[in-house]
This record gives structure tokens, C-alpha cells and sequence, in this order.
């Protein structure tokens, strides 16, 4: 019993350290949204603002890190396809390791592990997207198709997954 209490405590004091979100973490729309994404990131990986991304979208290479049937759904205009656990090289091929990078997924998790591995990779200058996909549809910025065609759709990933997006923002697909 008493190694149970101590393997406990361990875990309770080391799990302050690592839980605490940066005070200046860019803003998202609900709360409890933000208290979801902020449990679920470690910050290795410094992020960026839906509006910043938005207002040097045409500057910056865009990275998905999800996977390719959520892409195919809807992704960010001139995002790249990346994928999460088997990367597509050539979306990397051409983009030097100094330029400004932001990668997102659902709502950043998978971004974030992602963009660990490109900084491994020499790249210098990532960032996750706070809340991602979810938080752009949110915000009521727009999303594309394999066409280029702008959609109103989505993916969720499930249901779970799927309330934390707007449903008057998007229609969500899993």
C-alpha cells in the first residue's frame, strides 16, 4: 500500500509542472474549448492565433497533420497535406528550414507532435495552430475541398470529438 501512495504522489507532484498552460496562449471563442486543448498540449512548440495565421496565411507554408480523409473533407486553403503518423516527404520538398512553418490538425495535438518532429528535422521557425481546424471553422474563417471549392463541412473525427465545433459554423462529418 505504501508503494502505491508514494508512485501516487509522484505522479500528483510532477503532473502541476507539466499541465500548466501559458498565460499567453492565443484566445479561442469557448472556454471550456480552451480548457480541453490546454489539457491535452505539452507547449513544446510554440503556437500561433487563428487571426495571426489569417493574416499571413499567404505568407507561410500551412501543414495538416490529420489524416488524409479528414484533409480530403476540408482543410485550410493552401495547406498542405502532411499526415500525422506516416508523413508525405514531398510536401516537405522546396520549403527551407528557416521559413515560417504552422501546422494543424483537429485541434492541435496531432499538430503538435508533428511539428516536434519537424524541429528535429532542422526546421526553425513552427508553430501549432491553438484549436486548429476546429477553432478556425469556429471563428467562421473558411475551409476547402479536394477542388479548391470552399465547404461548410468538417471532419469531426466522431462524435465526441465533433462538439467542439460550432454546429452553426459547420456541418461536422466523421
Amino acid at each position: 500500500m505504501r508503494f502505491f501512495s508514494i508512485v501516487i504522489g509522484v505522479l500528483m507532484l510532477g503532473r502541476p509542472a507539466c499541465a500548466q498552460p501559458p498565460e499567453d496562449r492565443p484566445p479561442v471563442g469557448n472556454p471550456r474549448f480552451d480548457q480541453k486543448i490546454s489539457s491535452m498540449l505539452s507547449f513544446t512548440i510554440p503556437t500561433i492565433g487563428v487571426q495571426e495565421v489569417r493574416d499571413i496565411q499567404e505568407e507561410v507554408y500551412i501543414f495538416d497533420a490529420r489524416n488524409r480523409e479528414e484533409y480530403n473533407v476540408s482543410h485550410i486553403e493552401g495547406a498542405r497535406f502532411l499526415g500525422y503518423k506516416n508523413l508525405e516527404e514531398q510536401a516537405l520538398e522546396g520549403v527551407p528550414k528557416d521559413s515560417q512553418v504552422v501546422l494543424y490538425c483537429s485541434i492541435g495535438y496531432r499538430s503538435e507532435k508533428v511539428a516536434e518532429q519537424l524541429r528535429k528535422r532542422g526546421f526553425t521557425n513552427v508553430h501549432n495552430l491553438y484549436g486548429s481546424i476546429f477553432e478556425w471553422v469556429n471563428q467562421g474563417l473558411p475551409v476547402v475541398d479536394t477542388t479548391g471549392e470552399q465547404t461548410n463541412k468538417v471532419h469531426t473525427y466522431n462524435a465526441n470529438w465533433g462538439k467542439w465545433v460550432d454546429k452553426k459554423q459547420a456541418e461536422k462529418v466523421w
